[in-house]
């Protein structure tokens, strides 16, 4: 590898404000804030509006919108007119 290039990664503390969850992992995020994990450790603390412990997506809550029911909803909206 090429030195001087690449990123200084260290272990952050990501925290999802909707759920609580929370994870270790490594990034380049400057934070303002620690935090002390399970190991007794002290790392920077990122917090974060959603993650997949929270998103409709990962937690099976998402609405599926089809486009069929959307076309027809048009159609049907504009139709009445004539």
């Amino acid at each position: 590898m090429k030195p001087g290039i690449h990123p200084n990664y260290r272990e952050v503390v990501f925290q999802d404000m909707t759920s609580g969850f929370t994870f270790l992992t490594r990034s380049t995020i400057n934070t303002k804030e620690n935090v002390t994990w399970e190991d007794g450790k002290e790392y920077p603390l990122v917090k974060v509006e959603i993650s997949s412990h929270s998103h409709p997506f990962y937690t099976g809550k998402q609405a599926v919108n089809t486009t069929a029911g959307r076309v027809e909803k048009f159609k049907n909206r504009y139709a009445r007119g004539k």
